[in-house]
């Protein structure tokens, strides 16, 4: 295994690598160690007591962070008619119909959320080659299928700081919460927010030690433990 650069190093030196610490101090330490030159995104990774293979511990939702993510999120809306103009007025970036969808099915993916109504479901069915694996198919439980009447609000949502969180296969979340540039109070803001919905989606099938670790990393920074505790007593901002 090849050792790590000594800009790493030398952010490693900064935290005690066995200690968990309070929230906003793990921010803060994160915040130091992040040394790139670029804005590395902050990234919050927890570990659940969850076993994905059961039905009744999956694990979805989804986040509107208070304070965005630091970047410009392209959003996709599959519409038609009146949706169109709902869509476009809401600031989404493309709108379209079936030229939009054989776009993508060619395998034009230029985008970052895409939302669809619910009566393009039948007609974009067959992008889940495309869109799957990528993360990018609209789906009811991340609420990217929305009525006609909620569309304005979904391209809102979906622009300001939504993020979508699920369990991987190995029980894991994996979410960003923002930049490194932002403020302490920011970043803490957006922890908050995402913890709570964590904590709030239990699954009914979860059983023993829910969350079990919770880590703050930057991009090319050291993780810093974070007391699961208190992590999870956070609350979302009013």
């Amino acid at each position: 295994m090849p050792d790590h650069g000594k800009r790493y190093e030398a952010s490693a030196q900064l935290i005690e690598r066995d200690k968990a610490y309070a929230p906003g101090e793990a921010i803060g330490l994160v915040k130091q160690a992040a040394k790139a030159k670029f804005d590395e995104t902050v990234e919050l990774h927890i570990r659940t007591g969850l076993d994905p293979r059961h039905a009744d511990q999956q694990l979805r939702g989804i986040a509107l962070l208070p304070h965005g993510l630091g970047k410009t999120v392209r959003v996709l809306v599959f519409a038609q008619g009146e949706a169109v103009r709902l869509a476009e007025e809401a600031g989404a970036d493309v709108v379209g119909g079936d030229e939009l969808i054989k776009r993508v099915e060619d395998g034009w993916t230029e985008f970052d959320v895409a939302i669809a109504t619910p009566d393009m479901m039948g007609r974009i069915g067959r992008l889940g080659r495309v869109l799957g694996r990528k993360s990018l198919m609209p789906n009811p439980r991340s609420g990217t299928v929305v009525p006609m009447e909620d569309l304005g609000k979904a391209v809102t949502d979906a622009r300001k700081g939504r993020v979508e969180f699920r369990v991987d296969r190995t029980a894991i979340i994996h979410v960003p919460i923002g930049k490194a540039s932002f403020g302490e109070d920011a970043l803490l803001g957006n922890l908050g927010t995402l913890m709570d919905a964590v904590v709030k989606g239990k699954p009914s099938g979860a059983k023993g030690q829910y969350i079990r670790s919770v880590t703050l990393t930057s991009t090319m920074g050291p993780g810093v433990k974070v007391d699961v505790n208190a992590a999870s007593s956070l609350v979302a901002e009013d």
